[in-house]
């Protein structure tokens, strides 16, 4: 049987001015049987709508902030560190997955970009905008969890994991404020964030705020969530 192709979002490093890739995005992607290539970092349409094409599904990745322009707001003084190309590839490349009804997973900044892009908002800084005591920015090693999730027992989730709650491990400074109309909820944090999304009615659209690309090696709940992904793209 012919394999997916997954077309992963780049990672850009802003000192050394290059592109680069977390391992477990890929690994999780080739273990469940799919063919991860990493996408070009590129505003040209042509370029991207040709990429696109030749995709499967869409894992969009971590890495920079989702900039406050893109849901209405200016960013807060030092707290936010965005980029452009990658939010301007990154919509382009949503809308296509959605016109062509292929499935995305989204981990961290992806979890917030496509809530962002779809009309919701985003706590541009969890410290600052809203602080509590649950861990939501742990040190090494990333594959430790480190706070619990609730999961709705209603949602794709919870069908996929067969579980009400979820140790996850995190490493964020942003989240979903305000849920975008087309989403619904799957998972919340102990102090009310919205810890995992879907969009009701799309073959397959996901979002998690903790790191499946971290822990998929040890933790079978994280391998659900890759299997689950690239399933989606053999129906």
């Amino acid at each position: 049987m012919k394999k997916p192709v997954v077309g992963v979002m780049p990672l850009w490093d802003d000192e050394k001015e290059s592109l680069w890739m977390l391992p477990g995005y890929f690994d999780g992607i080739i273990t469940n049987g799919g063919i991860p290539i990493m996408l070009p970092l590129t505003e040209d349409k042509g370029d991207l709508e040709q990429a696109a094409e030749l995709c499967d599904g869409f894992l969009f990745t971590g890495g920079h902030d989702v900039s406050p322009e893109i849901y209405g707001e200016k960013p807060l003084d030092g707290k936010v560190s965005s980029n452009r190309k990658r939010d301007e590839m990154e919509l382009y490349i949503l809308r296509k997955a959605l016109e062509s009804d292929k499935p995305v997973l989204g981990i961290c900044r992806g979890i917030q970009f496509i809530n962002a892009a779809l009309g919701g908002t985003l706590y541009q800084d969890i410290p600052l905008q809203h602080p509590s005591k649950v861990e939501h920015h742990q040190n090494p090693p990333y594959n430790i969890p480190v706070h619990v999730v609730s999961i709705n027992v209603d949602s794709p989730l919870h069908k996929c994991l067969n579980a009400d709650t979820l140790h996850v491990n995190s490493y964020h400074h942003q989240a979903v404020k305000q849920l975008a109309p087309e989403l619904k909820a799957m998972a919340t944090s102990e102090d009310g964030l919205t810890e995992a999304l879907y969009m009701p009615g799309h073959r397959f659209l996901w979002g998690v705020q903790w790191h499946p690309e971290f822990s998929y090696s040890t933790d079978d709940n994280s391998r659900r969530i890759f299997k689950a992904f690239t399933d989606a793209m053999f129906n």
